[in-house]
Order: structure tokens, then C-alpha cells, then sequence
């Protein structure tokens, strides 16, 4: 009983997640350049036993190679060439083998970007299917050295309620309906949100809704065409 008792502990202990100005900026930044991210997960596989589907792109050679192809199925609504990988009965990425990832030198761009301090930051839920990413996402601990860092996180929450909120105010599929994707939406426009008042559903702020949507589609093309952050 005592074992148990304090392993419930440990798993629920804070964890550091870096300051959030330092965070949000190079979480940017690898988004603009598609690189990875340094993620502190210690010995959380949570990401890799929480039945999430893989996203590889065509160019991935190395991961396709390293994968079984009888693992793999087209993406729905992508490109030829882009693919899914699924999970087995246990909800595991079948490439998670001995409590560790068997091609981690050469896994996929998707598990490279992966981060879920995305959902503390951007205040929306992992999915109640995911109980070991949420449990993880509740011991993440940001720190907030300035008022700067506050309202950094202000603006990015407020991005993400509102792409929430008011996903008919945009074009079919621009808002995801993955809160991972729609998270990631959210840190590329939220600058939008740092001199924006919150947005209600008042129907004498209509004007000033579809502004707001107009601005959003405008600083996602800026994001995804721009070198420069």
C-alpha cells in the first residue's frame, strides 16, 4: 500500500516546463522550420501509448523504409504518398516495443514535433480518451517571470477559445478538429489576440468577429510563407 501510495505521488509531481516566453518562441521557430522539439518527457511514453494516429509525408524515406508497410493506409483527405500509421489492441504505436521506440533514430516527423505542454499553454484538452497525456499535461509547470510571459499566454488561450468558438467563421478544414492541430493553429496566429479584447458571440460584435477571422487567416499565411518569425 505504501508502494502504491507513493508511486501515485511521483506520477503526480510537477514537473518544469521551462519559462513561456523562452517555450512559445521556439516552439515557433520549429514550427517555421519544421524541426523537432526538446521536450523534458524523463520516462513518460504517454504520446506513444495513448492510441494516437501517425501522420508521415511522402519525403519521410527513411521512416517509410523502417516501418512494416502492412501498418500503413493512405491519409484521408491528403495527397497520394502521405500515410497513417495506427496503434494495436493496447492503444500502443506498434512500433513501441520493450518500453521503448524501435526506430527511434529514424521516427516519424510527427513524433520529432510532438509536445504536450501545447495543451497547458493554449488551455485546451488533450481528449478525455487520453487519460495518460492528460495526466502528463496536468504536471506541467511553466514559469511567468514577467507580466510579458502572462500575457503571452493570455493572447495564445484567447486564440485558441475563438478558433473554437467560431470555427463557421472560417473555410472548411482550416480550423482542425484535433485540439493537437488546432493547438498548433493557435500558437502560428496568436498574435492576432495581444491587443484583441475577447471576442464573445454577441451578436452586436458580428463585425468584429469576422475582423478578427479575417486577421487569423492573414497571420496563418504570413506564418506558413514568411522566413522570418
Amino acid at each position: 500500500m505504501t508502494f502504491r501510495k507513493n508511486e501515485k505521488v511521483s506520477q503526480e509531481q510537477e514537473i518544469p516546463a521551462g519559462r513561456f516566453l523562452t517555450w512559445l518562441r521556439n516552439t515557433r521557430n520549429a514550427l517555421k522550420k519544421n524541426e523537432g522539439v526538446d521536450v523534458p518527457c524523463g520516462k513518460c511514453t504517454a504520446c506513444c501509448t495513448s492510441s494516437y494516429f501517425i501522420h508521415i509525408k511522402p519525403d519521410e524515406t527513411q521512416t517509410l523504409a523502417s516501418i512494416p508497410q502492412e501498418l500503413l493506409f493512405d491519409a484521408p483527405g491528403l495527397p497520394d504518398g502521405n500515410v497513417l500509421m495506427g496503434y494495436d489492441e493496447n492503444g500502443h504505436c506498434p512500433m513501441f516495443v520493450d518500453h521503448r521506440c524501435s526506430i527511434y533514430a529514424c521516427r516519424p516527423q510527427t513524433c520529432r514535433t510532438f509536445d504536450c505542454r501545447i495543451f497547458p499553454a493554449t488551455g485546451l484538452p488533450a481528449g478525455e480518451d487520453r487519460l495518460l497525456i492528460s495526466r502528463q499535461v496536468r504536471r506541467w509547470k511553466f514559469e511567468f517571470p514577467t507580466t510579458k510571459d502572462h500575457r503571452q499566454l493570455s493572447a495564445l488561450q484567447t486564440a485558441a477559445k475563438f478558433l473554437s468558438e467560431h470555427t463557421e467563421c472560417f473555410p472548411a478544414g482550416f480550423v482542425p478538429g484535433n485540439t493537437t492541430q488546432r493547438a498548433v493553429l493557435a500558437i502560428k496566429i496568436y498574435r492576432v489576440f495581444l491587443d484583441t479584447p475577447n471576442v464573445t458571440d454577441n451578436r452586436e460584435q458580428e463585425g468584429q468577429i469576422l475582423e478578427t477571422a479575417r486577421a487569423v487567416k492573414t497571420a496563418c499565411w504570413k506564418f506558413e510563407t514568411e522566413n522570418t518569425d
